[in-house]
């Protein structure tokens, strides 16, 4: 999935700001097996305006820390939940993955990309924040990806395990706020 998210960063302009060393990428088991609720999730490391800290009630908070294998702090946190995730069809998948990707802020500060509004996250029209995650998605499919890169995504969750023997993720728990200096 990483090397997936990476490749669709380095290929579609809108998104290259985007720096995947630096975005934690995690499985969860979606609560109930209906093919309805959600298939992702983006969690931003940071505040609004890429700050480290918010004010609420009074108190000063900040965002635990997350490092990765590498080193890295991550700024980001995409999860996706199996199986519902990847028993959807091959395009609403990429979709959805372009869909958490394009949440990210084009300052790639740790927020999210805000639109004016009460409904910062999705803009006024939430079918005007899909047709442009469709156009995104086109622009990837468009340039020709490789086959073994996008092929996991061809399989429901049943025959990935089927065929692979065992289907593995890392569960990435949600960062919990924490009192600030």
């Amino acid at each position: 999935m990483k090397r997936l998210c990476d490749d669709i960063c380095r290929r579609v302009e809108l998104l290259s700001h985007i720096e995947i060393g630096q975005v934690a990428i995690g499985f969860a088991q979606a609560r109930k097996r209906s093919q309805y609720g959600i298939y992702a999730s983006l969690t931003p490391m940071r505040f609004e305006g890429g700050s480290e800290f918010t004010m609420k009630r009074g108190r000063r908070w900040r965002i635990q820390n997350l490092r990765l294998p590498c080193g890295n702090e991550a700024l980001y946190i995409i999860t996706f939940y199996m199986p519902r995730f990847q028993n959807l069809a091959f395009r609403d998948k990429l979709e959805t993955i372009i869909h958490e990707l394009w949440h990210i802020s084009p300052y790639f500060d740790g927020d999210v990309r805000r639109f004016p509004g009460r409904c910062f996250a999705h803009g006024h029209s939430a079918s005007h924040f899909d047709e442009e995650v469709t156009q995104l998605t086109d622009q990837y499919l468009l340039t020709n990806p490789e086959d073994e890169l996008c092929e996991f995504l061809r399989y429901d969750f049943g025959e990935l395990h089927q065929r692979f023997g065992s289907v593995f993720g890392f569960r990435i728990p949600r960062p919990k706020l924490l009192p600030g200096p």
